[in-house]
């Protein structure tokens, strides 16, 4: 049975980084301020404190819930949003949908769709938020000018404004755009649906190419399917029956120590194993370990596919280098397998990976 709601009184202390004190004690904390607006010094607010009296690491924080001094006169002049996200939640706000009106579908092959040879926009679909930007600055160095957007999922931090990665890469032009996929939130363009993020990206964007994958602090919980990373398998399916070339990165470390995420996480494995259809799978170049389990995983239904890792050039460009307290030097397999992946996609955009 789920618990209630843990929601304290509190006042902001601090702007930046945002604090709030809550009975004399200083607590870290984050607000959506495009839900919320400002949050100033002196604000009353209620603050979920629930993360934070956990101790979780990726969630070691209390989220504002409101702002009682100054967020409750929100609601300005909308246009024509009318769908709602958060939907039947204290959350619940007016979005206007990116996904294009309604048409006939193309024709993909009926329900052999999956297995065909499939054309056009390639997805990368992504196990966890620390794929996104070693993946996007591969494919900017294979493919130079491409149009790479991202599309969070559900799995991990459903804020669209909560990771500073995306800031990051949409500044130094490595990302073109962002959607937030039901049941994530607060990007640029908001989509229902992940399948319909996709066809907005090639039918109403022009994306060249997409990442899809969750946002920061993935789900955990020590179980075989309850975990952020098996949102993999509903982006893959969704890619996968519009016809769009699909890839999946693997999640592997070469020092997590959790055995289970080592050389190849159970994630991935699990995603290969439940796909209904074959998608491409990219590998470092010369890892024998994880290439042979992936191969075993593989059968004959997907494809790997070797691409080189430059660990070099990412730790050079100053992008983030770490993964669960683990730097690149310490767990360089982790980012060899986001590299390797956002290679094969820059190259599937320009044409040199088939995918079928």
């Amino acid at each position: 049975m789920s618990s209630r709601l843990k929601l304290r009184r509190g006042v902001v202390v601090s702007e930046e980084p945002l604090e709030v004190e809550i009975d004399g004690e200083h607590r870290a904390a984050w607000a959506d301020t495009a839900l919320l607006g400002e949050m100033r010094e002196g604000d009353e607010v209620v603050v979920n404190v629930e993360a934070l009296d956990l101790g979780l690491g990726s969630g070691g924080f209390d989220v504002v819930h409101v702002n009682l001094t100054r967020g409750l006169e929100g609601g300005g002049p909308r246009g024509d949003e009318h769908v709602m996200k958060l939907n039947y939640s204290s959350l619940q706000h007016a979005v206007e949908p990116v996904e294009p009106p309604v048409r006939s579908i193309p024709d993909v092959g009926g329900k052999g769709a999956p297995e065909r040879p499939r054309e056009g926009m390639p997805v990368l679909v992504v196990p966890l938020h620390g794929h996104l930007a070693p993946a996007a600055w591969a494919a900017a160095q294979v493919s130079p000018g491409i149009a790479v957007g991202y599309v969070q999922t559900g799995g991990g931090a459903l804020p669209g404004s909560f990771s500073r990665d995306i800031v990051e890469l949409r500044r130094r032009g490595l990302l073109c755009g962002h959607i937030t996929a039901a049941p994530s939130y607060g990007a640029e363009h908001e989509a229902i649906s992940v399948a319909g993020a996709l066809d907005a990206a090639a039918a109403e964007l022009d994306w060249d190419a997409v990442i899809a994958g969750p946002g920061p602090g993935i789900i955990g919980s020590d179980t075989a399917l309850g975990h952020g990373g098996l949102a993999a398998l509903d982006t893959a399916h969704a890619a996968l029956a519009l016809g769009l070339p699909t890839l999946l990165s693997p999640r592997l470390s070469s020092a997590d120590p959790r055995e289970r995420h080592r050389p190849v996480s159970h994630h991935t494995l699990t995603v290969m194993e439940l796909l209904l259809g074959g998608v491409e799978v990219p590998v470092p170049v010369g890892e024998q370990e994880p290439i042979a389990a992936l191969t075993t995983a593989a059968g004959t239904r997907h494809r790997l596919h070797e691409a080189p890792a430059d660990l070099t050039g990412y730790k050079a460009s100053g992008l983030p280098a770490r993964t669960m307290g683990r730097t690149i030097d310490e767990d360089p397999l982790f980012f060899a397998a986001a590299l390797a992946s956002g290679q094969a996609l820059g190259a599937s955009s320009a044409g040199g990976v088939g995918v079928g």
